[in-house]
């Protein structure tokens, strides 16, 4: 089975086009290494523009969409498998089911929600991917403070914090991701009481 990369991205383009040539950027270079796309199925913003660039390589690309969501006509028709669910909490775990990491461009509060969630999860030792953070533009440069800081503030451990992978560049996250080792975490939770 084909290793997939879960991307989260916003369903605007925003007003920066630097974020739609890395996104774009990134669905080349997910296919020029041999990755499937997993998304969230939207033919919009941010996420269109990784999606199709995935397919105008010849890649495989798998969007997971709630079904209200796709009643108002943003779900992607043309990807390789479109799966339609009942709930923004269904997408998210067969999202994260279907993935091998976890890719956060530029977006809103669903974006950031998204990350965030799997980001916890891999720190509960729920699962030992990488996630990272394309840090497009310095769009994620407050975010990183917010880290440093609770890092300061003794509310995150610096070996949590080191679990978000960071880079301006497509090539060198993925860089990254092909080398990443989780840290050993106990486990304490399973997964079916998040």
């Amino acid at each position: 089975m084909q290793k997939a990369i879960c991307v989260f991205a916003g369903s605007s383009l925003g007003v920066e086009p630097l974020f739609a040539r890395i996104a774009s950027e990134l669905g080349r270079q997910l296919v020029a290494r041999g990755y499937g796309l997993v998304y969230g199925g939207a033919c919009i913003g941010l996420m269109g523009v990784v999606a199709d660039a995935v397919l105008e390589c010849g890649g495989h690309v798998t969007g997971v969409i709630p079904e209200f969501l796709g009643d108002k006509e943003v779900a992607h028709r043309q990807l390789s498998d479109l799966r339609i669910v009942s709930s923004m909490h269904q997408r998210k775990d067969m999202m994260a089911q279907m993935s091998d990491g976890f890719v956060a461009l530029p977006g809103g509060f669903g974006t950031i929600e998204e990350f965030f969630e799997v980001l916890t999860w891999a720190q509960l030792g729920l699962h030992a991917k990488p996630c990272g953070l394309l840090n497009v533009g310095g769009y994620y440069d407050g975010v990183l403070r917010f880290f440093d800081e609770a890092v300061r503030l003794e509310l995150l451990k610096p070996a949590n914090r080191a679990m978000v992978l960071v880079e301006r560049e497509p090539r060198l996250l993925l860089d990254r991701f092909e080398s990443y080792s989780a840290p050993v975490v106990a486990k304490w939770i399973q997964a079916e009481m998040t």
